[in-house]
């Protein structure tokens, strides 16, 4: 049994340690939930790159109009897609029959992947798609290899190609070169991204701001109130000593 748990725990040791030597850098994501423009172009870019896949099944439209303080009127307009009407939630209208028999797997629902993968993840991961002839959609990804996503960002970003180096005898990517054929700069490219990165985080707990606000207030009470318990400690005890 010592053997057993001795074999098991160097095995974890090993795949950590190998894992962390693969491990990409990962960019910063800039969040600011505060920001409602850009949290409304995140939804925008949400449903019309995403949304054809992936829903968002505990978010409905008119959530995003109290939110973002924008009419619902042009949530509908601006955001959700042609025929929603603002109670319905945000889902996808792919069969999950043919998502199996297309992509291997029923594309997940993102609701909580922000907190389960990080922001950070998220946007190195869709920087991060190159060019990659052997695989069914035509495109790997450097964070997630082998992914079964296609590339629905390519038009905007232009296709990337990987450069590749020699490590341990292995071949591994070193970078990843852009063509420059993208719709967007590279600098329009990363705000997008952000943008459609901090709806996701958003869309993981849209009541976080409110949260942080009434968190501020809790502490403040804390603090009032430990301070005048002391006061009262000292009152109570002074006449014992």
């Amino acid at each position: 049994m010592k053997n057993l748990i001795t074999s098991l725990l160097i095995a974890l040791l090993s795949s950590t340690v190998s894992f962390a030597a693969e491990t990409v850098k990962l960019e910063k994501a800039d969040i600011d939930l505060s920001n409602k423009q850009a949290l409304e172009r995140g939804a925008g870019h949400y449903v019309t790159y995403c949304m054809g896949c992936h829903s968002i099944k505990y978010i409905r439209y008119l959530r995003l109009s109290r939110d973002f303080d924008i009419p619902e009127a042009d949530i509908l307009k601006e955001v959700a897609p042609i025929g929603a009407g603002i109670y319905d939630k945000m889902l996808n209208a792919m069969n999950a029959h043919d998502a199996k028999k297309w992509f291997g797997i029923e594309p997940p629902d993102l609701s909580l992947v922000a907190r389960s993968r990080g922001a950070d993840w998220i946007k190195t991961y869709l920087k991060s798609f190159y060019t990659d002839s052997s695989k069914p959609m035509g495109a790997n990804n450097v964070v997630f290899p082998d992914v079964g996503m296609p590339n629905m960002l390519w038009q905007l970003q232009g296709e990337q190609h990987p450069v590749y180096k020699m490590e341990n005898q292995k071949q591994v990517i070193e970078h990843l070169t852009n063509d420059g054929s993208g719709k967007l700069s590279a600098e329009q490219f990363d705000d997008f991204v952000d943008d459609l990165v901090n709806f996701l985080v958003y869309a993981s707990e849209p009541a976080q701001v409110e949260r942080q606000e009434m968190g501020k207030y809790v502490l403040f009470f804390i603090l009032m109130f430990t301070v005048i318990a002391y006061l009262l400690k000292k009152e109570y005890w002074k006449d014992i000593h």
